[in-house]
């Protein structure tokens, strides 16, 4: 029976190591919003409404921690069910939590960035123009 007990040693792991990235995942989302709040000012930030570029900065900064937290709770999700039990039916849903937060994930970016997640950064770069051609006094 000493590997039952050893499984058993195991699985308590790996049990607490995801319940503790989705703790992590909650704190992260927890911690960024009251960040946000508190220090860049829920208040002052109603009172720049007319400022230039407020809302746009005020709401990157709150996408970011839930886009952190999102990650986190993705990856307690995949140790607990990838480790812990590999059924078809636990995959399945697990395959349906990461499509739906994988979604949220992209929206989220979409806000912030305002581009997809696959488009290069400041758009496509235009293409560079010909070099000029010498003088002729230059070839001869």
């Amino acid at each position: 029976m000493p590997g039952h007990e050893a499984i058993g040693v195991v699985r308590a792991i790996f049990e607490w190591a995801a319940l503790g990235i989705e703790v992590l995942g909650a704190a992260v989302i927890v911690a960024g919003v009251l960040r946000v709040a508190l220090v860049h000012g829920t208040v002052r930030y109603l009172f720049r409404l007319d400022e230039p570029g407020a809302f746009e900065r005020y709401k990157h900064q709150m996408g970011r921690s839930l886009l952190l937290g999102l990650e986190f709770l993705v990856a307690g999700d995949v140790v607990r069910t990838v480790a812990l039990e590999p059924t078809l039916n636990n995959v399945s849903v697990l395959g349906l939590l990461v499509l739906i937060r994988t979604f949220l994930s992209w929206s989220l970016s979409v806000e912030i960035e305002g581009r997809w997640p696959w488009q290069p950064a400041g758009g496509a770069a235009a293409p560079s123009a010909p070099p000029a051609p010498l003088p002729r006094e230059a070839l001869s």
